[in-house]
């Protein structure tokens, strides 16, 4: 389905914001308020916009040509010096922006399904919340296997963080300063694509299961 560059950019907007407020809300729940302090436990879009990462790489696959749009936020500072349990916190504030990106595939899920079943007629602007809703599932699922690989600053390295002993997390630290380095590597490459395209194909296959044309 070809859905229009604007909606895209609404809706990888909305996601990308719906996530690092997510991060935001569970490291105040754990005891750290840096983020709350600093402005960032916020659904508004604008403190959360990287100029690299919300608007020259978007940007970028535009004028090349992509498919789909994609791009990533400003990350959430935490201090986990703070947390309650740190060992514990670090997991679960990792884990809650993967999870919200979740959470709101379903929910575009559900309402997909809804307009199906009730059987909503089909109208310009129908057509352009059903385009958004799609778009939804697949960028949500997109971001969260996205940040669940394990490469600094990604998700996936802080929850992993959580379960490794000092000596590890020291090892692992190593790869910090490079991680940006791997991933735009990856990404440029390509090899990004075929390691997360068939996870969010199988998971999206999972939500539209039973959903007529789709």
């Amino acid at each position: 389905m070809n859905i229009p560059i604007s909606i895209q950019l609404v809706t990888l907007l909305f996601a990308m914001v719906v996530h690092e407020f997510a991060h935001a809300w569970m490291a105040y729940r754990c005891g750290d308020d840096t983020a709350r302090d600093l402005g960032r436990m916020t659904l508004n879009p604008l403190v959360h916009i990287d100029i690299f990462g919300t608007i020259l790489l978007p940007m970028f696959l535009i004028y090349s040509g992509s498919s789909f749009i994609f791009g990533y936020p400003k990350p959430v500072p935490i201090n986990p010096a703070n947390f309650n349990n740190p060992k514990n916190d670090i997991i679960k504030v990792g884990a809650a922006g993967p999870l919200s990106n979740i959470i709101l595939a379903v929910v575009s899920t559900l309402l997909i399904w809804v307009i199906q079943v009730m059987g909503i007629p089909v109208s310009r602007m129908g057509i352009m919340i059903l385009n958004m809703l799609i778009f939804s599932v697949f960028i949500n699922l997109l971001l969260a296997v996205f940040n669940l690989i394990p490469i600094p600053p990604l998700d996936g390295s802080q929850i992993l963080t959580g379960f490794m002993n000092a000596k590890q997390h020291m090892m692992y630290e190593r790869i910090r300063p490079y991680g940006m380095f791997i991933i735009m590597f990856l990404f440029f490459t390509r090899i990004l694509w075929k390691i997360i395209m068939p996870v969010v194909s199988f998971l999206q296959g999972i939500l539209f299961w039973g959903i007529k044309g789709l």
